[in-house]
């Protein structure tokens, strides 16, 4: 997709506020678009204060992908995946990065501030950003995310 067709969602809680600032400033210089859900300072914030407003905004399609953390990204993944058109991954290494974008078509990119460096996620954030969904036998089991909760009868029961 085209850098300049992109438009990012980027939010944190406390923890991930300094990585948050620090992506940021590393998305400017390479000419993305994108807005800060927040938090906006590294005072005591809930996570789940800024993840909510901004997976909504992805799942409704205003903004291509989001990228949030926390200290562990454990919370603001769990948060995001809440919405139903929402696929967060939970990424440490470029490589899962990939994966969850070739493989996952994850539309939201959790990162754990507290265990990762500022030129990791820089790493992470620029294969996320460069991968396409591979689709095919991948789209089939996107699909079944879709039906969760479901039995294999489909009855709900």
């Amino acid at each position: 997709m085209e850098r300049d067709k992109v438009k990012l969602a980027v939010g944190s809680d406390h923890a991930g506020f300094d990585l948050k600032e620090k992506v940021k400033d590393y998305l400017s210089d390479r000419g993305y678009d994108f807005v800060d859900f927040g938090t906006h300072s590294a005072k005591r914030a809930d996570y789940p204060d800024s993840v909510h407003p901004l997976s909504r905004k992805v799942e409704e399609g205003e903004y291509t992908y989001g990228i949030i953390m926390c200290g562990s990204g454990n919370g603001v993944s769990m948060t995001a995946n809440k919405h139903s058109g929402i696929r967060a991954a939970l990424c440490w290494i470029p490589e899962i990065a990939r994966l969850a974008r070739a493989h996952n078509d994850a539309n939201i990119l959790a990162m754990p501030a507290r265990f990762i460096s500022e030129a990791t996620a820089r790493e992470i954030v620029d294969k996320f950003l460069a991968t396409e969904f591979e689709g095919g036998r991948h789209k089939t089991r996107i699909d079944k995310i879709c039906k969760t909760g479901l039995n294999p009868d489909n009855t709900g029961k």
